[in-house]
């Protein structure tokens, strides 16, 4: 029998699209993975939105997760390689939500369904300084409600329809990593190199060096930002170690948060900022034994901070001085880290840590809580309405705070240690939810999913007596 050729060439190309890996167009659905599945510690319900090892992770808990609709959550997948998701909540539904890739932070709007984040557009090496990249970057806007009512449809347009370029930054000013949307939602903030970084600096700044033992923390650093609807670039402020963790106050424009990054212990921690370059300070001066960690801003005028206690009380001073001004570091270890002696004396609990809570408006501090034992309170947050905050700690365990009685619980644990990242807890706008990843359901006990837990109803049910006024 005669082979037809056109049909042999149809049943290939057939045959080639059931073989090939998922389609990088934007728009392009997946099935729901959404799996409710009761912690066998504590017995909260946990909602898994994805289930497979797919490479999935959150965006980091300084942003914010859900869409303004609040019925999608956007986070970052292997799915599609180097391109971003969106997952519905009550469905668990997934929608590709980029094309062309993207770097940095994924930036999700609070008052439009839209969606922003950077994307380089080249990287060459900066011909006045070897180690400082030379490279454009593009912001982009996604129209996610056209995206989603399109894909939905069925009747997906070419990405531009939905991709908008805000603007593209000048290679030498090296801009890149952390980016935040303002508060009103009009500008967005991102780190810029060193060159561009030093340009802005007096002249007799003594630059910073290096602190730890990972070699982090080095400047100068600075930040710029660009106009969203004109594109056009202003430069914020400079300062002279490394930035890190760039945020926004989504309550109150111009109000930029951001850290010094050293990939652990820093001299000073949390820093604020407004918008014009003016106020710049530590958000909570910290002390020497003080390890303060992953900041986040929660409410309109209030941050969460982990004040670490998770390593050992050294009885013997002399040898935790020796040490502190020592090269020499124990073994690391990524299920309890920071345990080096190069960090110096700082994180045991020999004194107050825990849970913190600065007021940005009074500068004060509050304690909601601590773990008994452990490494204590990692990752935090907290709702918005001042009801609750939340945190994380080695184990992978999460802990809940009322912070009216200071009681706390425990709501889920068994995400197992050795879980490619953290929990990274996140409150949903409205308080009673919170999103994290997990490596529960994971075979190879690395690769994560979405998952979001309840405030327990019992909780989200207690009244409180009216504050005096």
């Amino acid at each position: 029998m005669k082979t037809n050729p056109v049909l042999l060439f149809a049943a290939l190309g057939t045959a080639l699209l059931l073989t090939a890996p998922a389609s990088a167009q934007i728009g392009t659905r997946f099935p729901s993975e959404r799996k409710v599945v009761k912690d066998p510690v504590t017995g909260t319900m946990l909602t898994f939105l994805t289930s497979t090892p797919k490479g999935d992770s959150k965006i980091y808990q300084t942003h914010n997760q859900w869409t303004s609709d609040g019925q999608w959550l956007i986070f970052r997948s292997g799915r599609v390689p180097k391109e971003a998701m969106a997952v519905n909540e009550k469905t668990g539904e997934m929608v590709q939500v980029t094309e062309g890739g993207y770097t940095g932070m994924l930036n999700i709007a609070r008052k439009s369904m839209k969606l922003y984040f950077m994307r380089n557009v080249g990287a060459e090496t900066a011909p006045n300084a070897a180690s400082d990249p030379a490279r454009s970057v593009q912001i982009i806007e996604v129209d996610l409600a056209k995206l989603f009512a399109d894909s939905k449809a069925g009747k997906m347009q070419p990405a531009s329809v939905y991709q908008r370029v805000c603007g593209t930054t000048p290679p030498e000013i090296g801009a890149g990593g952390d980016m935040a949307l303002d508060g009103n939602e009009d500008v967005v903030y991102f780190r810029v190199g060193k060159t561009e970084a030093a340009k802005h600096l007096p002249a007799d700044t003594k630059i910073s060096s290096a602190f730890g033992p990972r070699n982090m923390g080095a400047g100068p650093a600075g930040l710029a930002s660009m106009n969203i609807k004109t594109g056009a670039i202003k430069h914020v402020v400079s300062v002279p170690f490394q930035i890190g963790h760039v945020q926004t106050n989504p309550w109150v424009p111009g109000e930029i948060i951001f850290c010094w990054e050293t990939g652990g212990k820093s001299p000073q921690r949390t820093w604020t900022v407004l918008a014009d370059g003016t106020g710049l300070r530590p958000l909570y001066p910290e002390a020497d034994f003080e390890w303060v960690t992953h900041e986040a801003v929660i409410a309109p005028d209030e941050v969460a901070i982990a004040i670490m206690g998770h390593r050992k009380i050294n009885f013997n001073k002399e040898a935790t001085a020796t040490a502190s001004t020592s090269a020499q570091a124990t073994t690391p270890d990524q299920r309890n880290p920071g345990q080096e002696n190069a960090w110096g004396p700082s994180g045991s609990r020999e004194k107050p840590t825990g849970l913190g809570i600065v007021n940005l408006r009074t500068r004060e501090m509050t304690i909601a809580g601590q773990t008994p034992s452990g490494s204590g309170l990692w990752h935090v947050h907290g709702s918005s309405d001042g009801r609750w905050a939340v945190g994380d700690d080695f184990s992978r365990s999460l802990y809940l705070i009322d912070r009216h009685t200071r009681e706390m619980i425990l709501l889920t644990t068994g995400h197992k240690e050795t879980a490619a990242d953290h929990p990274h807890p996140t409150f949903s706008p409205d308080g009673t939810k919170i999103q994290i990843q997990s490596a529960m359901l994971s075979a190879d006990n690395r690769s994560m999913n979405i998952c979001i837990v309840p405030v327990p109803e019992a909780w989200l049910k207690r009244k409180y007596p009216q504050p005096a006024k």
